[in-house]
């Protein structure tokens, strides 16, 4: 069976690309610092999907050891993923400014947003690359660009680590041939959804923010089309 890992699987973005892929055909190793919610929606995807697999492995995205741990486990216990979907995250305090910042605040936001990027791609994608097929998208914000309306000022750690995922992205897909060698990789900007991040007042629903994740996670890829770029409702954002 095809298998897809997803990080931020017990709520929001995740669960919903956890729960279209599963709709897919694919089995899920569901990723997420809470175990009881976790659990909760390993049950929920199994009522959903009862042919599919829900293997689920609780990590604290912020420890960079325990996410090592945890991708390793992961490459022992299962074959290559065909899909790689990175939906946690966390918002910066309000009043994060680059000067108002604390060095907690700073690591915190960054080993979350950034650096378990790093761990879980540097861990999982090797085996995507050597089979030649797999897409990774990589869940950013349009307060990462780099140009464009709203793009500076305020929120300092978590835009800098949004930029960083962007310019990660577009470094990995250069160094993995730009999708000529069988694997793509994005960055998608959900939009404001309604999520715990995102807040009940948000215009879009979490089902509406996920999707563009499945439609990169799902298209047709040919000689030409383009990939290692920021991506929102299926078009290419400049940042």
């Amino acid at each position: 069976m095809a298998l897809a890992v997803v990080t931020g699987a017990s709520r929001g973005l995740g669960f919903e690309n956890a729960n279209s892929l599963a709709g897919l055909g694919y089995d899920i190793v569901m990723i997420a610092k809470d175990p009881d919610r976790l659990s909760s929606a390993q049950q929920l995807l199994q009522q959903n999907h009862p042919t599919q697999s829900f293997t689920t492995y609780p990590v604290d995205l912020e420890d960079m050891q325990a996410v090592r741990n945890s991708v390793e486990l992961i490459s022992q216990q299962h074959g290559a993923p065909e899909i790689l979907i990175l939906a946690h995250g966390v918002m910066s305090e309000k009043m994060s400014k680059t000067l108002k910042t604390s060095d907690a605040e700073w690591r915190r936001v960054m080993a979350i947003n950034l650096d378990s990027v790093f761990t879980l791609v540097n861990g999982l994608a090797p085996a995507m690359v050597e089979a030649r097929s797999g897409r990774i998208i990589i869940y950013s914000a349009c307060l990462g660009r780099m140009s464009g309306p709203g793009n500076a000022g305020g929120l300092a750690p978590y835009r800098i680590s949004k930029a960083g995922v962007n310019a990660f992205v577009r470094n990995l897909a250069h160094e993995t041939g730009l999708g000529a060698r069988g694997v793509l990789v994005d960055a998608v900007c959900p939009n404001h959804s309604r999520t715990d991040m995102g807040g009940a007042d948000a215009p879009r629903s979490a089902q509406e923010g996920a999707a563009c994740a499945i439609w990169l996670a799902t298209r047709e890829f040919d000689p030409g089309d383009t990939t290692g770029v920021l991506w929102e409702d299926n078009q290419i954002v400049e940042w």
